[in-house]
Formats: structure tokens, sequence, C-alpha cells
């Protein structure tokens, strides 16, 4: 009933910028937060960062000053611009969101498909 596509990764040095982009489709009535989250070999996934509906912002410690969550609630969209990538961002980067199904009466937590980041010279 609802899909999370994410896109937006791939192969960048030190230093170097990407931007993910996630699409939530399908019976939407609403959602509520809206966030990545990032798993590395070997290690639990982690924060990266959520955006409520409303725009509070959160921060995993680690990306604080180097990322930028950004949300079109019109397109039920949310968008991550990665500045100044190390190494250590190296992972496979998801979406996640909490979404209000049309029909049911509590939201659900739903995630992308996952994309590679990797950042090596």
């Amino acid at each position: 009933q609802v899909q999370l596509v994410d896109s937006g990764g791939g192969l960048v040095q030190p230093g170097g910028s990407l931007r993910l982009s996630c699409a939530a489709s399908g019976s939407i009535r609403s959602i509520t937060a809206m966030g990545w989250y990032r798993q590395a070999p070997g290690k639990q996934r982690e924060l990266v960062a959520t955006i409520t509906r409303s725009g509070r912002i959160d921060y995993g410690d680690s990306v604080k000053g180097r990322f930028t969550i950004s949300r079109d609630n019109a397109k039920n969209m949310v968008s991550l611009q990665m500045n100044n990538l190390q190494p250590e961002d190296t992972a496979v980067y998801y979406c996640n969101a909490d979404i209000l199904v049309r029909g049911n009466f509590i939201t659900g937590s739903y995630w992308g498909q996952g994309t590679q980041v990797t950042v090596s010279s």
C-alpha cells in the first residue's frame, strides 16, 4: 500500500558532496516524521537526520554542520544534502517515514530499500 523509494547514492571522494532523495507513494493519509538512517558494515543502524511535518529537525552528532535535511510535504518527499563527506560516512543510507495509511488509525514505520554511499579516494 505504501512505498518509499530512495536514490542518489554513489561514489565520492573525501570532501565531496551528494544529495539523497526519497519519495513516498501509495495510499497515504498523512506523514509525520521523515528521515534518514545509515548502516555501515558490522555496525548498527544509526540516526542521520529526521524532520517532522512542522519542520523540527534532529541530526546525529557525527553529521551536524555537514548534512542538511529538507522536506516537501506536498510531494511526500525528503532530501538529504551531504557536504564534506568523509570515509566514515560510507554506509547504506535508508529513508524512513512514519505514515498513516488511509483507512488505518495508527501510523506505521516504513523504510526505503537503501542507497549505497561510498566515500573513498
